[in-house]
């Protein structure tokens, strides 16, 4: 995954322009993989001081583990998901759909700091490719991610095999996880309210399709390798 580092583009967006709802995302998934952090290690100690037992984490999410826990922090790299990709800030809402529908399916898995990124890149990623009109290519998004092509192609399918290919959100789903979303942040702060698309698309049919390798006017800008080679962090395990 990535290395911490700061990192400016004249492609990217300004930080004024960057949505609330990465905001109370970052808050949301940080509560969350702090918490689950502890309960891992504490099922760690537990297996530890057994002969043998049956405590342990869930495997369904193994294919996401990195080596160690990358050092750039959740609102950074949800930031720099959204400066490069141009993916519609929708995306970010039912990313979260998608990995919250992970943990309901296979309630003995962990989100933790050493998937969360994977999980993140993956499933907005897949959510743009159901919302947004345009939308950049796997290789993009892993260079972004900072995985590899192949990797990111893996995390796919795992993701989608999951969830059983369930990766349509309502628009009655859509505002409820934008309203719990809204009420996590709302009981620890100031009330910040998340911006709502015009429409949320309720069937796959209604998303044209793009080829991986389809080169159009209507496709988002491309960031030349140099310049994006220039503004990543280095890939580490």
């Amino acid at each position: 995954m990535l290395a911490a580092g700061d990192f400016t583009d004249r492609h990217s967006r300004p930080d004024p322009s960057i949505p609330r709802v990465l905001t109370l995302l970052s808050f949301v998934l940080e509560k969350l993989v702090a918490r689950n952090n502890t309960l891992a290690d504490d099922l760690s100690q537990q297996i530890n001081g057994l002969s043998c037992g049956s405590a342990g984490i869930g495997k369904s999410l193994d294919v996401f583990h990195g080596m160690r826990r990358p050092s750039i922090s959740i609102p950074n790299y949800l930031e720099r998901l959204y400066k490069y990709t141009d993916c519609s800030p929708s995306c970010f809402v039912v990313g979260y759909v998608y990995i919250d529908r992970l943990l309901h399916k296979h309630p003995d898995s962990l989100v933790l700091s050493l998937n969360v990124h994977r999980l993140l890149v993956t499933s907005v990623m897949v959510a743009s490719k159901m919302l947004d009109d345009v939308h950049y290519n796997n290789a993009f998004y892993a260079r972004v991610g900072g995985v590899s092509n192949a990797e990111l192609n893996k995390l796919e399918l795992e993701l989608l095999f999951l969830l059983d290919f369930g990766v349509t959100v309502s628009s009655r789903d859509f505002e409820s996880y934008c309203f719990h979303l809204e009420k996590e942040n709302l009981q620890n702060r100031a009330c910040r309210r998340i911006e709502r698309p015009l429409l949320v698309l309720n069937a796959v049919d209604d998303v044209p399709e793009i080829p991986e390798n389809a080169e159009s006017n209507s496709l988002p800008p491309r960031i030349s390798e140099a310049a994006l080679s220039s503004s990543l962090p280095q890939i580490v395990d």
